[in-house]
């Protein structure tokens, strides 16, 4: 089929990967524009933009799609369909149009569960059990659309956002170009998505990130694992050097009583509102993710200090 591509990450990446492994005809790829980045804050290609460059494929960077001469351009292109994943723009009226087979999107949840932004982070955060990739056609809602395909996988206790992001993609790259060759064919099929349980999967704010140890223990240990790899649970805390902020990447969960916030030990432990969290894994500003035994020869989280 002669499609349109529109993505950014390396979720998306390994879409793009499979759809050109199948033969497809990629007529553009639409990728967020070059953002400044590292510590020179140079400009960066996406994920998505630079395997597109590599294979020859036409990319285009608009920031917006909501002018005429975008979308004229777009549909001039004249694609059988397209296919939206992670891409990072909303799709206007005129583009869902555009495509003889409308727009296709890979979506990282069970739908209607988790609709928006940030669906795989919200699943952790939220201590959902099981999540998956569903093949949905775009219409003018936010995730609302029919259903054609789905795959899912269970969320281990201790799976962080980062590794249900790369199952998600791993399942998902082949399901969406199985939908294709369906569609070539006339044989995909869409079901209507039920309004019963769905929620709003909203971007991942900054201030969220911060821990509150007021909450419970179980609470926060999926609160860690929702923001693992990025932007990264944090808690602050003065431990002789002056206060510094320090994210958590790895915990788990154990009894323990005390003021939320109050270092029960000298090895990690932390009261909540509910039991207590242990922390295993942590980074300092600038700084490599190290176990909490090397962090604590370097730091003082002695029993009794209380963290913010």
């Amino acid at each position: 089929m002669r499609l349109i591509f529109m993505g950014t990450p390396d979720f998306a990446t390994a879409l793009l990967k499979e759809i050109c492994a199948r033969g497809h005809e990629v007529a553009a790829v639409y990728s967020q524009p070059p953002r400044p980045a590292g510590r020179g804050m140079s400009e960066k290609k996406s994920s998505v933009h630079q395997f597109a460059e590599s294979k020859g494929l036409f990319v285009r960077t608009p920031k917006s799609l909501r002018n005429a001469e975008e979308q004229e351009l777009f549909r001039a292109l004249g694609a059988d369909v397209a296919v939206v994943v992670a891409y990072g723009l909303l799709l206007p009226q005129p583009i869902l149009d555009a495509p003889k087979h409308g727009c296709l999107n890979l979506h990282g949840s069970l739908l209607p569960r988790w609709r928006g932004a940030a669906p795989i982070q919200r699943a952790i955060m939220a201590g959902d059990k099981e999540s998956g990739v569903e093949v949905m056609k775009m219409d003018a809602g936010l995730d609302t659309g029919p259903v054609a395909l789905s795959a899912r996988t269970p969320i281990g206790p201790d799976m962080t956002a980062g590794e249900l992001h790369d199952k998600l993609a791993e399942l998902g790259a082949p399901l969406m170009a199985d939908a294709l060759d369906l569609l070539a064919k006339g044989d995909l099929r869409f079901t209507p998505q039920s309004e019963e349980g769905a929620c709003y999967a909203a971007k991942i704010g900054k201030a969220e990130a911060r821990i509150d140890w007021r909450r419970r223990a179980q609470a926060l240990h999926d609160h860690v694992r929702g923001l693992t790899p990025f932007p990264g649970a944090f808690f602050e805390g003065d431990f002789g050097h002056g206060v510094e902020r320090v994210k958590v990447s790895r915990a788990k969960v154990e009894a323990g009583r005390g003021a939320p916030g109050t270092v029960l030990d000298d090895m990690g432990l932390v009261a909540c509102g509910e039991d207590a969290l242990r922390l295993l894994r942590v980074q300092r500003a600038g700084k490599a993710e190290m176990g909490v035994e090397e962090f604590l020869r370097g730091r003082k989280l002695a029993k009794g200090v209380v963290l913010g």
